[in-house]
């Protein structure tokens, strides 16, 4: 429980009836609010004072613009004229998901967040961020710029966008307009539930520019990120994370709540198979059980190894499309596939894939948790033996109903290489059924997504 002394009667007035039909939540917990008996807070004697005013004093300083950094030249504290509100963010070494909850967490400590919208641009993925006010826009640069958002890895690097105000015509997990709640979400994306919309904020409720750090205290910490500004503000930025497994826990996150099991939707269900589940998720980590429903065979669950494998998966191929349809997964209410009881009729449409030799990262700190990119027209391949040429291989994708514009070997090691196909869709579907293809010689080929074009 805590108390909170508005600045006026009339602001309390305001925020209680604006959350009394919209329970706000906090890391996932819904927040109740009523009047206190009490009219005024004595805080004279508390431990936290000093750290509360230094808070208050921070974020006055950014209200006013006079706020420099630690060891930033002086000047380039000022605001240049016509300076964009808009950054534009890349995400370099891409190890774990990146979701634009996290970054709208992240950002809305050096002010109001207004838009995001994510996308991937060269393999990289990439954001455009729109600050209320260009001052924001700035100085998040100037203290984000380079740093990592986990150990070692999702590098930011930020520049300012030419552009001056943002057009986000969807409310989704790709883009986001925080003043407009009320938008669609488009080609079948899952709404903002009235709570969660409650939880960002609404407009004309809101409207401090430094709102986004004080109302979103972030459910969510970042190793790596340090804060300067805001001392004490908003806690702690800290994410437990083991450099052993490369996997990481993130404590009391309510963005990847800790269910291993997807549900997969919109499959075609003519070609798809448990199997191809298997090797699709598989890129982005090891499938323990693929369940397809037996009545409503577009339907499917996928039981990862871990809840941080799960989004992962998710946020990779959740849009893509596959033998015609545009697939979608999401988090399931199942925290287990069940397998078939004894003599149940099933059609060997649930796989228990949990002892495969197949899977990617079941050794600690495999090379392969570095190698995770998203869904694209150009494959990686590798373990090819030393008799397969250039054309077996080429005649090898082109028999699987592919396309194939261009091929490269790898100049130091011949046992790899990059093959671009048509589109992002038929490389989709020959991962799927090319990769662990016999090669001779005892050899399996490896296939998966390259970060690199040819």
């Amino acid at each position: 429980m805590a108390f909170l002394e508005m600045a006026s009667e009339e602001a309390a007035v305001t925020m209680v009836n604006y959350y009394t039909p919209v329970t706000p939540h906090l890391r996932s917990q819904p927040i109740f609010i009523q009047y206190s008996n009490h009219r005024e807070l004595k805080t004279d004697n508390l431990p936290n004072q000093a750290r509360a005013q230094a808070a208050l004093q921070a974020v006055s300083a950014v209200q006013s613009g006079s706020l420099a950094l630690p060891g930033a030249p002086t000047n380039e504290g000022t605001i240049l004229p016509g300076q964009s509100p808009v950054l534009r963010i890349i995400i370099e070494n891409l190890f774990y998901p990146v979701t634009l909850e996290v970054l709208h967490q992240i950002f809305s400590k050096f002010g109001t967040v207004l838009k995001i919208i994510t996308f991937t641009k060269n393999n990289q993925f990439q954001a455009l961020l729109q600050y209320a006010d260009p001052l924001n826009a700035q100085y998040a640069k100037m203290a984000l710029d380079g740093q990592n958002i986990y150990n070692a890895c999702c590098t930011l690097r930020i520049d300012f966008s030419k552009l001056t105000s943002l057009n986000v015509k969807y409310n989704n997990d790709k883009s986001r307009d925080f003043t407009r709640l009320d938008l669609p979400t488009g080609d079948g994306h899952p709404s903002l539930e009235p709570p969660m919309a409650a939880a960002f904020g609404a407009p004309g409720i809101i409207s401090s520019p430094y709102a986004g750090a004080a109302g979103f205290a972030p459910g969510i910490g970042f190793q790596g990120i340090s804060v300067p500004a805001v001392p004490g503000a908003l806690g702690p930025l800290t994410l437990t994370s083991s450099a052993v497994t490369g996997r990481m826990a993130i404590p009391g996150a309510g963005g990847i709540p800790g269910n291993s099991v997807l549900l997969v939707t919109n499959l075609n269900p003519d070609f798809i198979t448990p199997h191809g589940l298997f090797i699709l998720f598989g890129v982005y980590g090891d499938v323990h059980r693929v369940k397809i429903m037996f009545n409503k065979k577009e339907n499917a669950l996928v039981q990862m190894a871990d809840a941080n494998q799960a989004q992962l998966a998710m946020n990779h191929l959740s849009g893509q499309r596959l033998y015609g349809k545009v697939l979608r997964a999401t988090l399931s209410k199942h925290q287990t596939v069940q397998l078939p009881r004894e003599g149940q009729e099933d059609q060997g449409l649930t796989k228990d894939f949990s002892n495969s030799p197949l899977h990617r990262f079941k050794k600690p700190g495999s090379k392969n948790f570095q190698n995770i990119f998203p869904p694209s027209a150009t494959l990686h391949l590798s373990n090819i033996p030393p008799s397969v040429t250039m054309d077996d291989l080429k005649n090898l994708f082109t028999e699987a109903g592919c396309s194939v514009k261009a091929f490269k070997f790898f100049q130091k090691d011949r046992k790899m290489a990059l093959i671009q196909l048509g589109s992002v869709e038929e490389a989709i579907q020959a991962l799927i059924e090319l990769h662990n293809h016999d090669l001779g010689e005892n050899h399996h080929l490896r296939v998966s997504f390259s970060k690199s074009t040819i």
